[in-house]
């Protein structure tokens, strides 16, 4: 999971690296992506520091992550879903940190780390 989480941040700082770079070309960069890739990076870093947490041995460190990365998923399908308000190469974008996240999902919601952390 570190290492889905770690490439859900980079991808993210890669993004906004682009979007500071291309913050002079309004078809490229509206505010809404600003916002959206502001609000990607922030929660890649908490997801990361979650994961991180969750190797450890944190249980609400699991929670968290179990959370984040459920939450993210929706609200990416809702990105990708809503006609004209993100260009493009942002869907796209938010289309491979789905993917990733739903890796994510997926390890943490399975059998496997539920057992690990579940209440005894």
């Amino acid at each position: 999971m570190r290492l889905l989480t770690g490439g859900y941040l980079g991808i993210s700082v890669l993004t906004l690296v682009a979007v500071v770079l291309f913050r002079d070309d309004p078809s490229v960069v509206n505010d809404a992506v600003w916002v959206r890739g502001t609000i990607v990076a922030v929660s890649a870093l908490a997801t990361f520091a979650f994961a991180v947490g969750t190797s450890r041995g944190s249980r609400r460190a699991y929670l968290r992550l179990r959370i984040i990365s459920a939450v993210m998923v929706v609200a990416i399908v809702v990105i990708i879903a809503l006609p004209g308000l993100f260009p493009v190469w942002m869907k796209i974008e938010q289309g491979v940190c789905g993917l990733v996240l739903l890796g994510v999902v997926a390890i943490a919601n399975g059998r496997h780390l539920r057992s690990l952390f579940a209440t005894r």
